[in-house]
């Protein structure tokens, strides 16, 4: 079994994480850090203590009526990203540990596509 990182926990919800196929299980947060635990295996989990979070990214949509997913940054070892049945309730606890200028929306649909366009644009007349 594995040793939590937390010695007092806020909230418990059943979540999903997207690293490599779908793993379904329980999301801890607590005092000292995020915790995703699988349902099935026991040896697959993740732990990312508040010190190591560089940036909590939430995709949101239809202004904030739905978010489908929630990714954390870590300053060392990638994104890790997350689904919820809850994802409001998650984010408003993790907000507690860390500070809003860390927590961001993603970039929109659009705002992807204008962004590529912006930087072909600078390339093709860049060149010439």
């Amino acid at each position: 079994m594995v040793q939590s990182i937390n010695s007092k926990v806020d909230l418990v919800i059943e979540g999903t994480s997207f690293l490599g196929l779908t793993d379904y299980g329980k999301i801890m947060i607590g005092d000292r850090g995020f915790e995703f635990f699988n349902d099935r295996d026991v040896n697959k989990y993740i732990q990312i203590p508040w010190d190591e979070v560089n940036l909590v990214i939430a995709s949101v949509m239809f202004k904030g009526k739905w978010i489908p997913r929630f990714a954390i940054e870590t300053k060392k070892s990638g994104t890790y990203t997350f689904s919820s049945k809850k994802p409001k309730v998650v984010l408003r606890a993790i907000s507690q540990y860390i500070d809003s200028d860390h927590m961001v929306q993603s970039l929109s649909f659009f705002q992807v596509i204008r962004r590529g366009l912006k930087n072909l644009w600078a390339t093709i007349t860049h060149k010439s």
